[in-house]
């Protein structure tokens, strides 16, 4: 099915802590033929994340990783994703940050989403802060991973204006419809597609 495009497709490893509908969307998406990924493997560090239904549903290997020992969990997950020859991560709402050790050893590219502008608002509860600070803007960013807390190299970004009297649920739920759009937009980015 690839061949038609003239590259093979990226063994793809997805990382998510909660309802994953960012993975939904990138299962979606690896499943067009044009697409530059083939989702092989799910990570979670929560047994009862609501998005560990899709890998269920789509038959992709997935596992779940306490991270009560970080460094132990961290090394289980480079050796399953070396098993099954991983060459891109997408973290997709993981609430975990990976260590500089973890980052390092994996040595192939690692992206995230973030809900906002970056750099401003790193870390969580962004579309409260944006409110609160009456913001005319926010959005979502797509970058590279590194081991300072949502600083890696920006790929993409997509700005939202705030509507008035707009709440942080309205908002988080628009700018999560505009983070479908540009995760996949990124990843062809990256790949030169």
């Amino acid at each position: 099915m690839a061949k038609s495009i003239g590259f093979k497709k990226k063994n793809t490893a997805i990382f998510i802590s909660g309802n994953g509908s960012n993975l939904e969307n990138l299962i979606k998406f690896s499943l067009n033929e044009k697409s530059p990924i083939q989702i092989k493997f799910v990570v979670s560090n929560k047994k009862k994340a609501k998005g560990l239904r899709y890998p269920k549903n789509f038959n992709i290997d997935f596992k779940v990783y306490s991270f009560v020992n970080k460094s132990k969990s961290e090394n289980r997950i480079l050796k399953d994703l070396r098993k099954k020859k991983i060459n891109l991560i997408c973290l997709a709402g993981f609430m975990k940050i990976l260590s500089k050790n973890f980052i390092k050893k994996f040595g192939y590219k690692i992206l995230n989403i973030h809900p906002s502008l970056l750099p401003k608002y790193k870390g969580l509860n962004t579309h409260k802060r944006v409110i609160e600070n009456n913001e005319k803007y926010s959005g979502c960013t797509v970058h590279y991973v590194s081991s300072r807390l949502d600083s890696g190299k920006i790929i993409l970004q997509k700005k939202v204006r705030i509507k008035k009297k707009e709440n942080h649920k309205k908002l988080a739920k628009r700018i999560l419809h505009q983070e479908h759009i540009l995760y996949p937009k990124a990843i062809m980015k990256i790949f030169n597609l």
